[in-house]
């Protein structure tokens, strides 16, 4: 009779975790839909650590993958084949009838929409730094200029990208300044920061008003997935600028190309999207269109 190795009763121990984890994600809601509600009532943004606590009482997970609201992708084993149909599905049923706030149950059970469709630690809040929102109506933005010098003469790498030249390109920089300092020392990484760039209200997050230079700096270049929840089309950008000013009734802004991959081109180019952080700590998730994987 062959000898079992620890490995083996390790990967007997994951797979009981994985299903006990499943159930209880299945679960939370409906056992804590009273206290979710009470917190959610009493306390919009400390409600976050609340439920926090009720999730680490609940879920042997890390404690601080728990306290940053972030959710583990499941294991490839353990996925099933998703459609788009169910994502879209799944958003409907999770989303209020209109565009407002979420409120922390429903960014919780959204976020771990996103992580599981997609594959990669999303949520509504990062580091305990969040924005004034993750649901939002997006708006068309223009092109920034990448480096000191940059038009619309020299801003496109090939003849496809070009069909983004009517949006034009903004007067000023990004509220970050110019992604490079030169033509010449230009990356690949600023092209793609340019080119999948979100404005978002920074100046209206939690705690802008007593530290601004803090978030400032961690707002920068801050990767975020971005989702248009009815038809299922997402991107993964970095925010790159910030506006736009509330008196226009949108919330943040998208670049050409966000705006042409979400198909947000609908009436006057702006519609509901997601926008949540993506914890990618070690920069392994590139820019651009993604997949339901």
């Amino acid at each position: 009779m062959p000898t079992k190795t620890p490995t083996h009763h390790f990967n007997a121990l994951k797979k009981r975790w994985i299903k006990k984890h499943q159930e209880i994600q299945k679960n939370i809601e409906k056992k804590h839909k009273e206290s979710l509600r009470w917190v959610s009532t009493n306390s919009k943004h400390v409600a976050v650590g609340s439920i926090t606590g009720l999730l680490m009482l609940a879920h042997p997970a890390n404690a601080t993958v728990l306290t940053q609201n972030l959710l583990p992708p499941p294991p490839a084993e353990e996925r099933k084949a998703y459609t788009k149909e169910d994502f879209i599905q799944e958003l409907k049923n999770k989303l209020p009838e209109t565009v407002q706030e979420l409120n922390p149950e429903q960014e919780i059970s959204i976020a771990h929409t996103l992580t599981t469709y997609f594959n990669m630690p999303v949520s509504a809040s990062l580091e305990n730094k969040r924005l004034n929102r993750s649901y939002g109506i997006i708006g068309a933005e223009q092109h920034l200029m990448r480096y000191p010098g940059d038009t619309m003469d020299t801003h496109f790498q090939s003849s496809e990208d070009t069909k983004y030249w009517s949006s034009g390109m903004a007067p000023g920089r990004g509220a970050w300044g110019y992604f490079a300092q030169s033509r010449d020392s230009m990356t690949q990484q600023d092209v793609d920061r340019e080119r999948y760039y979100i404005a978002v209200q920074t100046f209206l997050a939690p705690g802008w008003q007593d530290n601004p230079n803090e978030l400032y700096k961690f707002f920068k270049y801050r990767k975020m997935l971005v989702v248009n929840p009815e038809n299922g089309k997402a991107v993964v950008a970095v925010i790159g600028d910030a506006g736009p000013a509330p008196f226009t009734k949108k919330h943040l802004g998208g670049s050409p190309e966000v705006m042409g991959h979400l198909e947000r081109k609908d009436g006057g180019a702006k519609g509901p999207v997601l926008y949540f952080f993506i914890d990618d700590p070690e920069d392994r998730i590139p820019l651009g269109p993604i997949n339901i994987e």
